[in-house]
């Protein structure tokens, strides 16, 4: 008799079935909610440049280059305008104190100098005459005065004889009246003819010291007149080498023009020029370094010129120690130009991160090496070989330090 199977509801296949998608749902709900879910991109770790945070002394500095130029440099210039009437040496020579280098030509101011002469010996006559015609006034006065002095003692004489006469009554009222007028008025005349002289020799000073005071602005203008002549003739004001002279025989310079220059070969400094940038942070005593000849030499900052021209300002830098032995005028040095002073710090090696992160994230690579992910830092001097690393890494940490532009914005590097 046959017997009825009964079907299973549970087959082996069901259940390998229902099984493998209920893993499958568990898989994608782990990954969904516990699993890693930021972007990542697989680079080759050998084509990476990888960098260990280090802490260690910093200073922050920028390269700059320098030129080597003499201690002192004098320029020539043309003081007087004129023609180039000798040439007395050629550039390149070593010239001393006083040496003549050239000589112009300037027929206006020979002409000036005639006419100021003749001024002055004008005035000099105008002075003479004032004093001749002073004392001839004076020897009038004293004859007039003498002369009424004579009249006076003759009409005092008739008047004290009228007096007498007058008490007695041997001589009228109007004749004794007519003597005491003329003696009053001849007293008065006196008075008033010395009241002149005196006046008049007032006067007559006061116009003298008018006249030699004049006499002696012309003679001081006319001194500096013929100093101008003498500037005519350029000397050298300091010894040195004559290291250009810019004048041929028969060419007219203009006032002011610039002929030559002396330079002082002794001893040498080093002309700088930095961007504008540093402008604020450059001061008198900063100080730097260059390598030459094997040796390191020092520098300091003694002179800013604060002009900027093409983004760029200058400053003047001299050696500290001893000039370098075989260094020579124009020679171009690169220095290390320090900002800051030197100071413990977390330090980062320069690479092309910036370029992409402006230095606000680096990617840091894990412990275990095999992954780097982003990390948000903060720097903040830097020098040509290292930022400072203000916050957000530590040192013995490894960071990616090479360029990031190929990474696009992936949060996660996997390290093949």
């Amino acid at each position: 008799m046959d017997r009825k199977i009964e079907k299973k509801k549970w087959t082996i296949k069901k259940i390998a079935t229902y099984g493998t998608g209920i893993l499958l749902l568990l898989f994608i709900i782990y990954n969904f909610l516990l699993g890693d879910s930021s972007s990542k991109l697989n680079v080759q770790k050998e084509r990476l440049t990888l960098s260990t945070v280090s802490k260690g002394p910093f200073q922050e500095f920028i390269p700059v280059t320098g030129n080597v130029v003499p201690i002192k440099t004098v320029y020539l210039d043309a003081v007087e305008g004129g023609r180039v009437e000798v040439k007395y040496i050629e550039e390149g020579t070593l010239v001393e104190i006083g040496d003549k280098i050239l000589k112009l030509d300037n027929t206006n101011l020979h002409l000036d100098i005639m006419y100021r002469e003749a001024e002055l010996f004008q005035q000099i006559n105008n002075l003479r005459n004032t004093r001749l015609d002073m004392e001839r006034t004076r020897l009038n006065l004293q004859t007039q005065i003498a002369q009424i002095d004579y009249d006076l003692r003759t009409k005092k004489r008739i008047y004290e004889r009228n007096k007498e006469l007058f008490q007695k009554n041997l001589i009228s009222r109007f004749e004794y009246e007519q003597s005491q007028d003329e003696f009053n008025y001849l007293s008065r005349s006196k008075d008033l003819t010395i009241e002149t002289h005196k006046q008049d020799s007032v006067f007559r000073v006061a116009q003298i010291k008018q006249l030699e005071a004049s006499v002696r602005r012309m003679q001081e203008n006319l001194e500096i007149v013929k100093n101008k002549l003498e500037n005519l003739v350029i000397k050298a004001p300091i010894s040195g080498q004559l290291t250009s002279l810019n004048a041929e025989i028969g060419e007219s310079k203009a006032l002011g023009e610039r002929l030559g220059q002396i330079d002082v070969l002794d001893s040498f400094k080093v002309r700088v020029d930095i961007d504008e940038h540093y402008i604020a942070r450059i001061e008198i005593g900063k100080t730097g370094n260059f390598e030459f000849a094997g040796n390191t030499y020092n520098l300091e900052i003694l002179k800013i010129y604060p002009e900027v021209l093409n983004g760029r300002f200058g400053v003047d830098m001299y050696f500290t120690d001893e000039v370098p032995q075989g260094i020579r005028r124009g020679q171009t040095l690169h220095i290390r130009l320090a900002l800051g002073d030197l100071s413990e710090a977390i330090l980062l090696a320069r690479g092309g991160f910036y370029q992409k992160t402006g230095g606000q994230w680096v990617y840091l690579v894990d412990e275990s090496g095999e992954y780097a992910v982003k990390q948000p830092i903060r720097l903040g001097r830097q020098n040509p070989q290292h930022f400072e690393v203000i916050e957000g890494l530590h040192p013995g940490q490894m960071v990616i330090t090479s360029s990031y532009e190929t990474f696009g914005e992936n949060d996660k590097l996997v390290l093949k």
